[in-house]
């Protein structure tokens, strides 16, 4: 072969070798199916593709790698590069998260959940908190307050929820326990709905494993984190204007009946539930080492703002 051919031919053969060596793949551990709740996980994986031309994608699996409640084990293994979980599958696992999760904090808004959790995020306890997970957050799954559906006689007032059953996650279940038993449900089978409780939700971060992290090269990190802001955009566009905008026509459509509380019975249940709640998480995590009082500060500055 000619010299020069020859050159050529070694060179394009290095040039192949390093495009396939620079290539990487990512599996993300999510559970059920796609839904508003992953759409921020999808559009990631769609941005971070195109930026780098397909060398870095996200293999997204949905149950298919560890069921939900095990996503931050995977993740302190290496099991996997980026899962989804939410904190209240395991507080003890992530005690400084849980913060998010306490009845009644005064969230107003998916905007305003997302600006939150982003700032916690990046508080040094909360890092160091899922640090001992190998776990780096990197974005948070903003979901709406929740509300209760029930059977039977609508509660009216405060004293209306004595008697009722409770199937609540977190802090919610815990702080309503001190008011009513109450039960969340579906509209499947649901004779009323409140629409202004708001006593607050679950906070499902989505996380990386720090070693995973630490070896993506400058390009590929700058194009995953460089798509965070322009995923949670989509997310929040797509739960506003197809998920949520759907759920007052729902309600109608079967006949439930929508219960809207005055200010002055949602001022006597915060009264009663928010503040014993907040002290009872504060007095229980400080004793875990986590500065509890300083997050708890921390987030109801955020949402004075």
């Amino acid at each position: 072969m000619h010299r020069a051919l020859r050159t050529a031919a070694v060179a394009a053969l290095a040039t192949a070798f390093a495009t396939e060596a620079m290539a990487v793949e990512w599996n993300v551990s999510l559970w059920g199916k796609r839904r508003a709740f992953t759409e921020h996980v999808e559009k990631l994986a769609e941005l971070v593709a195109e930026k780098t031309g397909g060398e870095f994608t996200l293999n997204i699996s949905y149950g298919g790698l560890s069921p939900e409640r095990e996503n931050l084990d995977g993740i302190s293994i290496g099991a996997f590069e980026m899962a989804q979980f939410c904190a209240s599958y395991h507080p003890d696992k992530n005690p400084s998260l849980t913060v998010l999760e306490l009845p009644f904090l005064g969230v107003q808004s998916l905007e305003q959940e997302r600006m939150i959790s982003q700032a916690l995020y990046e508080h040094p306890a909360v890092r160091a908190d899922l640090a001992r997970w190998n776990a780096v957050p990197i974005m948070p799954s903003p979901m709406p307050q929740y509300n209760f559906v029930g059977v039977g006689a609508p509660p009216q007032t405060v004293e209306d929820f004595k008697g009722l059953s409770v199937r609540a996650l977190g802090g919610i279940g815990k702080a309503m326990e001190a008011v009513a038993h109450m039960s969340f449900g579906t509209i499947e089978t649901g004779q009323w709905w409140t629409t202004n409780l708001n006593p607050g939700t679950v906070n499902c971060p989505v996380v990386v494993n720090s070693d995973a992290l630490d070896a993506l090269s400058d390009e590929h990190r700058a194009a995953l984190m460089g798509s965070i802001d322009e995923a949670l955009d989509h997310y929040i566009d797509f739960y506003l204007n197809q998920t949520m905008a759907a759920w007052g026509p729902a309600l109608e459509s079967r006949g439930i009946a929508q219960i809207t509380y005055p200010a002055e019975e949602l001022a006597k249940l915060r009264e009663q539930v928010a503040g014993p709640a907040q002290q009872a998480w504060v007095t229980e995590n400080a004793a875990r080492g986590i500065p509890a009082q300083d997050l708890l500060d921390f987030v109801t500055a955020k949402i004075a703002e």
